[in-house]
């Protein structure tokens, strides 16, 4: 299964293409042509990276909060394990002061895809289904390889936790804890707990879409893991897991799956939690 050896010029077009279909659908439909038209195209990506994050953060944040705070107040959390207003606004404004320096993330990866600097690929029948299932398992594995080790060392190294990784995990109890934390990061721990995203594009041919999408669905991923509701759906790292995390700093430290934890040694079960207290 290889890529087909169509040159990097034509690639490059169908990804300058793709980029600017993108820029035209999400600012043209929230903001005058005035403001974004006449930016380079960078820019053009950076902006649509932003409004889109930004929207993705709030919108899903806002759902999910009504959703079980008080659509089914008292089904999945208990009353006295609801964030404060206050805890999740500050939440809100770490997020948001974080949002542009996430979003070039993004935008620099797409610009090494365009450039013909990675092994990435526009279009499905450039690899065909079955090649293309199989790179995205491996670069899914990459993924939770490195955002394990990236998120345990961001502990494990006293200064990146403590200039870093420290702002996230103020947020230390159930009802600390929201959606909203998903990205209340510090903005550079943010970007390097997202970086195995973009040196996995080195080391397997990826879909370029797909990679993108997979880097904004991390904004939804993370606000799941903070609800502090347990899906129990092995092996899916869910917010019992994570829950676990922020109350022990030692465990937990994996991504979509409780695999690395597992291989590790960290992993630490919500279901033997319970079991223990009571």
């Amino acid at each position: 299964m290889e890529v087909p050896t169509t040159s990097l010029s034509d690639f490059g077009r169908l990804f300058a293409e793709d980029t600017e279909l993108y820029n035209r659908i999400v600012l043209g439909c929230l903001l005058p042509q005035c403001v974004w038209a006449p930016l380079p195209h960078f820019l053009q990506t950076w902006l649509r990276n932003y409004v889109g994050g930004v929207l993705l953060y709030l919108l899903s944040g806002f759902f999910w909060c009504f959703y079980i705070y008080y659509f089914k107040r008292n089904v999945y959390v208990p009353k006295d394990a609801i964030p404060s207003r206050r805890a999740m606004l500050l939440q809100i404004s770490v997020a948001m002061k974080a949002m542009p320096w996430y979003t070039l993330l993004p935008t620099v990866s797409e610009y090494m895809i365009e450039s013909g600097w990675t092994l990435a690929y526009p279009r499905l029948y450039n690899v065909g289904w079955l090649a293309y299932f199989v790179y995205l398992a491996i670069y899914l594995i990459i993924v939770e390889f490195g955002i394990y080790w990236m998120h345990r060392e961001l502990h494990d190294i006293k200064p990146l936790y403590k200039y870093l990784h420290a702002t996230h995990h103020i947020y230390n109890k159930q009802n600390t804890l929201s959606p909203f934390a998903g990205l209340a990061f510090h903005p550079l721990d943010g970007i390097l707990q997202a970086l195995p995203h973009c040196i996995a594009l080195f080391m397997v041919p990826i879909h370029f879409t797909t990679h993108l999408a997979l880097l904004f669905i991390e904004g939804v991923w993370t606000a799941n893991i903070h609800d502090c509701i347990h899906g129990k759906l092995w092996p899916v790292m869910g917010a019992g897991y994570h829950t676990i995390h922020h109350t022990t700093y030692r465990h937990n430290y994996g991504h979509y799956t409780i695999w690395m934890d597992w291989m590790f040694g960290t992993l630490r079960d919500p279901e033997e939690d319970d079991g223990k207290a009571m």
